[in-house]
């Protein structure tokens, strides 16, 4: 199973469509394999060719934090599975996955300027 996640250095990143990488990451008997840093910087709000670019790299499913309704739907049509309104640290977010502890969080985004302070 390969997984995608928007991200931004080590956490995920909370606008799919603004993200500038993906991480595509191979899990096999519950356990991460690979972890394959994509760019999309120049797919940037582009959600046919994002989709593309994930399912060319054998992409199942898709964990992200905030993501627009159109980017859902292109990924669905792919065929891909969307968790929605993931956050922190992407290899936590994976393992919560694996262990079916992430919960999918019906997070749209339509709000802007929202600023997380660590």
């Amino acid at each position: 199973m390969k997984i995608a996640i928007p991200n931004n250095g080590d956490v995920v990143n909370q606008h799919f469509g603004m993200s500038k990488s993906f991480v595509i990451i191979t899990v096999e008997d519950n356990k991460v394999l690979q972890v394959q840093e994509i760019s999309s910087a120049e797919l940037t709000h582009q959600h046919q060719g994002l989709a593309d670019l994930l399912v060319r790299h054998g992409t199942n499913v898709v964990i992200t934090g905030g993501i627009g309704a159109g980017a859902i739907a292109g990924l669905q049509q792919n065929g891909l599975q969307v968790v929605k309104g993931a956050s922190g640290e992407y290899l936590k977010v994976v393992e919560e996955y694996i262990n079916r502890t992430l919960e999918d969080k019906d997070v749209v985004c339509n709000h802007h300027g929202e600023h997380h302070h660590h």
